[in-house]
This record gives structure tokens, C-alpha cells and sequence, in this order.
């Protein structure tokens, strides 16, 4: 009977994701902790079963953008909630891999950044979103500091462009390039741009972004190039 109640909750808190009801959300992942539940149940069971939903309706056109944006801040709000919670042997289970992203110094764009960070977390990467008008050492310090597998470097103005650029030159003048993958993307980025640079995966979306996200850290990836 408990476990029924327990599966009931948790299909209420996906359905808080799809409902893009952060205060819901919130709310809800308090108490399932006050319960007991493991972290790592609510977020599989609950916040990613919700994600995934709102993932899936967007790539038929039964959601659109607005509708992303905000289930992914109820997500992450969910999650944030969460982590305090979780055991290191959690952590590790669902931990794809580990990933700084932010928007490049001089570029305030974040709708796109932000989504893609909220899917990466959802596809089990621990991720660190630095925000935007990120400067080149700060990607590179935080990568450091959390020992980051990939860097991924979004822009959405072509006059922020070489920002992207300067984070590979960077790593290289500082013989950090064979540390971290570097994934760029956003809106004037092209698979053309990626291989000029020399980075390592290009995400035309989110959804793409994920994939090779994925493959960077399964098999070690080669560079776009």
C-alpha cells in the first residue's frame, strides 16, 4: 500500500515537470524526502521521467520552447533541492560524466544554454552552469576545479563567436587540451565553425547536443575535424 502511494507521488512529480510547476515541484521533492525515499529514486523515477516527457512532446511539436524552458527550471529547481541529499555511491551510479557550461564573455544570451544544461542533467551528466558573459579563464578554472570532461561553450551572437575559439586556444597555450572535451554550440554555430576551432562535438540543439555529450565520454570522441 505504501508502495503504491510512493509510485503515485512520484508519477505526480513528473507530471509537476510537465506541468512546468517549479513550486509544485519544490514542494513535492521535500516531502518525498521527509518520507525516506532515496534521491536517486525521485530524481529517476520522478524529475527524469517528467524531463524526458517534456523532452519528448517538444520533439513532435505537442510542446514548444516557452514549455521547455520552464519545465527545465522546475527541473533543475527539483534537483537542486536534491543534491545535498545524495550518496557519493548516487552520485556515481547516475553520473555520466561531468560538464561546465556557460554563454562566452560579452554574449547575456542563456534560454538556449539553460535548456541544454537542464537536459544534460537529466541525461545523468553532473553539470555546472556558470551562467552568462563567462570569460575564457573562468571556464578553464572551473573545469579545473571540478575535474570537468567536457567544456561546453554556447554563443548566440556571431560578434561573440571567437569567444568560443579563444577557450580551445586558451587550453592549448596552457597544455590543458587533452584534458577536457570541448563541445560548442548556439545559434550562429555551425559544424563548419566547430571544425575550424578545433572543438571536439557540435550540438546543431539540444537534443543533438546530448547525444554527443554521450559520446565524448563513452568513447573518448575525436575532435569534430
Amino acid at each position: 500500500m505504501q508502495s503504491d502511494l510512493i509510485e503515485k507521488e512520484l508519477l505526480q512529480l513528473a507530471k509537476g515537470i510537465e506541468k512546468e510547476d517549479s513550486v509544485a515541484v519544490k514542494k513535492m521533492v521535500i516531502a518525498l524526502l521527509e518520507k525516506g525515499l532515496r534521491p536517486g529514486k525521485i530524481l529517476e523515477e520522478g524529475l527524469v521521467v517528467g524531463m524526458k516527457s517534456v523532452l519528448k512532446k517538444f520533439e513532435t511539436l505537442e510542446a514548444f520552447l516557452p514549455n521547455l524552458i520552464l519545465a527545465s527550471q522546475a527541473f533543475q529547481i527539483g534537483v537542486e533541492v536534491l543534491k545535498p541529499s545524495f550518496s557519493e555511491q548516487e552520485k556515481n551510479q547516475f553520473r555520466k560524466g561531468t560538464v561546465v557550461i556557460g554563454t562566452v564573455k560579452g554574449d547575456i544570451h542563456d534560454v538556449g544554454k539553460t535548456i541544454v544544461a537542464s537536459m544534460l542533467t537529466a541525461a545523468g551528466f553532473e553539470v555546472y552552469d556558470l551562467g552568462v558573459d563567462v570569460p575564457s579563464e573562468t571556464f578553464l578554472s572551473r573545469a579545473l576545479e571540478v575535474s570537468a570532461d567536457i567544456i561546453a561553450v554556447s554563443c548566440l551572437m556571431t560578434t561573440t563567436m571567437q569567444k568560443q575559439g579563444e577557450v580551445i586556444e586558451d587550453l592549448e597555450r596552457l597544455r590543458l587540451r587533452d584534458r577536457f572535451k570541448v563541445l560548442v554550440g548556439g545559434g550562429p554555430v555551425t559544424d563548419h565553425w566547430a571544425k575550424q576551432i578545433g572543438a571536439d562535438g557540435y550540438g546543431e540543439d539540444g537534443i543533438e547536443a546530448i547525444d554527443v555529450a554521450i559520446r565524448l565520454v563513452s568513447s573518448g570522441g575525436k575532435k569534430v575535424g
